[in-house]
């Protein structure tokens, strides 16, 4: 490391005071209709595509999937992607709901999809998972009780010694968060990032529409995403 990017640590000790935001916008007509076909054959969709391009953008930039604990910097273990999913609950009210996964190499983006479906299906289905039941048990104690375990869980993040078991059902501990508004068909928006786990980097998807561009010289119409980024700057 770089001698003042390890200073940046402890100059930028939070992810509040060391987030970045950043815009992108994609011309969208391929991967629309890509979709398109992708949609009846394997249940892809704009989710799945951001998945799988986050994924690949993490393999060709491995500096980008790192992570700030105890005011050190980590290079991760593998790549973690979690994404939000609406979720129908009992009563037929709609929420929202994590899905983490890792990364497999080598995997088909048609694999890739199946494996995601398989998981919204889980959290769609009403059976209580692993991380309703933490939430049970954390909301189960009183407030001193709660404060009191959770410094404790914030001392071992600190020395990034929490246990696996705990970290692995947790999707703040990812190596990017993904949310598509455009599913709602509303625009994206920037997020920031959580002080909880040890996500660096939080992606928005806009809602696909018309927007001048030029293209070749020349002011025409075309289909524009908008992709919001919201990253931590100390990781790269």
């Amino acid at each position: 490391m770089h001698p003042y990017r390890r200073l940046m640590q402890f100059v930028m000790p939070s992810r509040t005071e060391s987030i970045v935001y950043m815009e992108t916008k994609l011309r969208a007509e391929r991967l629309e209709a890509y979709l398109e076909q992708a949609r009846p054959a394997f249940g892809g969709n704009v989710t799945h595509a951001a998945v799988a391009a986050v994924a690949i953008g993490l393999a060709r930039n491995p500096e980008l999937n790192r992570f700030v604990a105890g005011r050190r910097l980590y290079q991760r273990d593998g790549r973690w992607l979690t994404f939000a999913a609406k979720r129908v609950k009992a009563d037929k009210t709609s929420a929202l709901s994590e899905v983490k996964i890792r990364i497999r190499d080598g995997e088909t983006f048609a694999q890739l999809c199946q494996r995601l479906n398989e998981q919204i299906h889980v959290e769609r289905s009403g059976v209580q998972t692993a991380a309703d039941e933490q939430f049970e048990l954390f909301n189960s104690l009183p407030r001193f009780a709660l404060r009191t375990t959770q410094a404790l869980l914030r001392r071992l993040d600190y020395y990034n010694v929490l246990p696996g078991k705990f970290i692995a059902d947790d999707g703040m501990y990812t190596s990017c968060f993904l949310a598509n508004l455009g599913s709602l068909g509303m625009d994206a928006a920037y997020h920031h990032l959580y002080e909880w786990g040890n996500c660096p980097l939080f992606m928005m998807v806009g809602a696909t529409k018309e927007e001048p561009v030029v293209e070749h010289g020349e002011l025409t119409v075309g289909r524009v995403m908008t992709l919001c980024w919201s990253y931590d700057e100390r990781i790269a």
